[in-house]
């Protein structure tokens, strides 16, 4: 099929373009008209802070289901197999990576049509480029147990696979939840464990720190209220 899907990187937080998006990425994005998003309302957003030449309104903007069935995916490449352009937009960095989005990839490769990622932010790896542990061997774990003393048992299961495999593990909260994280990393990893904390990637408020748990111990929890971040260790000795 002529049609591209083109996979759209969005901002980390409301910035300015130029801060995050290559200006190619920019005016591909701008000469699309229809959209598959994982968040209508943060599309649109980015939309407007990417200065689309067209009215929001004459957009054609489709939500992806938080789980999309066969019949929604289908739906969502309809644009794709009528011969037009397709972006897919993730509610925030890239599409497909860790979000819904991925399922929508996966069937356009299936039926041959062209897909495009294009450059853009990743929290995942500005966090993992950022953080000094081994970015030669890595996993991202997703969101961890929210609830003790499943999400302690999961810390140290992921400590004693990391050590084995030296291997980064790399996985996010909600950001109310962020202390409550930090200070079960605190309590459960041995001294040594190197623990990086990467908060408001690409923006302004951007903090990234590595320590081990005895230094994070000693300094104490840095400011995570309410902060997107991303949380890696690696344990060591």
């Amino acid at each position: 099929m002529a049609a591209t899907l083109y996979l759209i990187p969005v901002a980390l937080g409301d910035v300015s373009w130029p801060s995050y998006l290559p200006q190619a990425s920019r005016d591909i994005a701008c000469g699309l008209r229809h959209f598959a998003v994982e968040n209508a309302k943060s599309a649109r957003a980015e939309l407007k802070r990417l200065d689309h030449p067209l009215p929001l309104r004459e957009l054609a903007i489709e939500q992806l289901p938080e789980k999309p069935a066969a019949a929604d995916i289908e739906h969502l490449l309809a644009p794709l197999r009528d011969g037009h352009d397709l972006g897919l937009m993730s509610e925030a960095g890239c599409p497909g990576v860790a979000d819904p989005g991925a399922l929508l990839v996966r069937r356009a490769h299936q039926i041959g049509i062209c897909v495009r990622p294009l450059v853009g932010p990743s929290s995942l790896l500005l966090a993992l480029m950022a953080s000094g542990l081994d970015g030669q061997r890595f996993a991202f774990h997703g969101y961890l147990p929210a609830r003790e003393p499943e999400r302690s048992r999961r810390i140290a299961e992921l400590e004693r696979e990391s050590k084995n495999l030296s291997q980064t593990q790399l996985f996010i909260e909600t950001p109310y939840r962020n202390a409550a994280m930090f200070d079960a990393l605190l309590a459960v990893c041995r001294p040594q464990t190197l623990l990086c904390v990467a908060s408001d990637l690409s923006l302004p408020t951007e903090t990234v720190r590595t320590r081990n748990i005895a230094d994070w111990r000693r300094v104490g929890r840095p400011d995570l209220d309410k902060r997107p971040t991303v949380f890696l260790f690696l344990s060591a000795g």
